[in-house]
């Protein structure tokens, strides 16, 4: 990089310390309603403060630093291949997708329908193909399998189709199970998968202040072996959080860090990311809104907090309340990956494919944020000052009323100073007319019919998958 992250901070020493102090006083006075007894009484073997009558902790401020400082500062989130290995806690700021959708846009009949096992599969092809796309996260509710087989049959699709980072949430501990007995078999075993996890789980905090009890199971199952976690609050500032901004950020910050210090005594050492996903209502309607450029500014706040305590963060961004890929797509998903990565998030995820306020995809909008997020990835390498950079040499040989446009130096430098889109129209009016007259929309489609015709077959080698169907028996798999 040209230039060292992070350009942007939206909040002061004195706001941050002033947030950070609110949280942690939240933590201290309010505490967290923990909705598992054994867990309940581990905090208190561990040293915390437990009222088992309402169920709740309360993290004394010595306590809850000496349990956070337990989790690394960074972890490296790791592809099948080593060749999309994700570096966290090391000023890297990676993007992705996000998951768990209902419905996807059918491009070829206007109109929406709900998602199927094959969506995930198809999904995962795309961000395999999409190199600005750093890793998977298992993308929609499969409504045409049954649920016992839900998470076997989605990690399943989401490995077979892309070799990067897969991550995914799981609703039990069953899931959780069939997770790791998969990716144990595809990895070559147990040791191996430990040794170097490439996948990992999503859990989530009750906005406000509770953690239920598959939640806490599905960490500590994960968490001590070896499974990177996050357990991410999505507070609605005006609904499940206050409506201020600041009082927002503050019981996210409270929730965040109880997540990171239940990680660390289920599991002392855990590879565990800060989660973010705050948002908010459009109160005059009551309607949710995720695309909102406070939910950008949330995320931006929520990295600086992250970092006050070294922690890698799974930060927001991308989401629009648009129904189609349109230009409010556009500046809404623009605008919150521009804030959110330029204050340095380490894993930013809902930034590709996401539609109608998280609720819906589109294949055509993966490949649309691709070419979005390369432009900010342009932005975030900065502006590379040095002698050769400088050209004060070309200038002085070219000269005054001279043309660079054939000397070494512009070969030289033409593949690594710019951005080339690959979806934009930059021809003039006549070209483009004679080319068809092509739009960014039109090309989408065109780049997601190629990709996914490629795709069909899977990656994983048909030992591979004879082993995982002797693994399963009688689990009625879908191949």
């Amino acid at each position: 990089m040209g230039t060292t992250l992070p350009f942007l901070r939206l909040l002061t020493s004195e706001e941050l310390k002033q947030i950070d102090q609110t949280g942690r006083r939240i933590l201290e006075r309010i505490g967290i309603r923990i909705l598992d007894g054994d867990v309940l009484k581990r905090l208190k073997d561990e040293g915390a403060q437990v009222d088992y009558d309402d169920q709740r902790v309360r993290f004394e401020g010595g306590w809850l630093d000496q349990v956070v400082n337990r989790a690394p500062p960074s972890f490296v989130l790791y592809s099948r291949d080593g060749k999309n290995d994700l570096h966290l806690g090391e000023g890297n700021v990676y993007f992705g997708n996000g998951g768990r959708v209902f419905r996807v846009l059918d491009m070829a009949t206007g109109g929406y329908r709900l998602t199927k096992l094959m969506d995930v599969g198809n999904t995962a092809s795309l961000v395999h193909n999409l190199d600005n796309l750093r890793f998977y996260i298992i993308a929609c509710q499969a409504h045409d399998i049954k649920p016992v087989n839900y998470h076997l049959l989605d990690f399943y699709y989401a490995l077979n189709h892309t070799t990067k980072h897969v991550m995914g949430g799981c609703t039990d501990l069953h899931g959780a199970e069939q997770m790791w007995k998969l990716a144990s078999i595809i990895a070559g075993g147990e040791d191996i998968f430990r040794e170097k996890p490439f996948v990992s789980i999503i859990t989530n905090t009750v906005s406000p202040l509770t953690i239920e009890a598959n939640t806490l199971e599905i960490i500590d199952f994960c968490a001590n072996r070896g499974i990177p976690v996050t357990c991410a609050p999505a507070p609605i500032a005006g609904a499940t959080s206050p409506a201020t901004l600041a009082g927002t950020l503050s019981q996210l910050h409270a929730e965040a860090l109880a997540g990171v210090a239940l990680a660390q005594v289920l599991a002392p050492g855990a590879k565990v990311l800060y989660g973010a996903v705050p948002t908010i209502m459009d109160l005059r309607k009551m309607d949710f809104t995720l695309g909102s450029v406070e939910m950008a500014m949330m995320n931006a706040s929520a990295v600086q907090l992250a970092k006050l305590y070294n922690l890698p963060i799974y930060a927001s961004a991308g989401v629009t309340e648009a129904k189609r890929p349109d230009i409010q797509a556009g500046f809404e998903k623009t605008v919150s990956c521009l804030t959110v990565a330029m204050t340095g998030a380490d894993y930013i995820h809902l930034a590709a494919g996401m539609l109608d306020s998280a609720n819906s995809i589109s294949y055509e909008q993966y490949v649309i944020d691709n070419e979005i997020i390369g432009m900010i990835n342009r932005v975030l390498s900065g502006i590379n000052v040095n002698e050769d950079t400088m050209a004060f040499d070309v200038i002085e040989r070219v000269g005054p009323g001279g043309n660079f446009i054939t000397d070494d130096h512009t070969i030289d430098h033409m593949t690594d100073e710019f951005f080339y889109p690959n979806l934009s129209v930059r021809s003039n009016f006549d070209i483009w007319e004679e080319r068809g007259k092509q739009n960014m929309l039109s090309q989408a489609y065109t780049r997601v019919r190629e990709i996914l015709e490629d795709g069909t077959d899977g990656l994983l080698d048909h030992d591979t998958i004879a082993e995982i169907k002797r693994a399963f028996p009688g689990s009625r798999l879908i191949w």
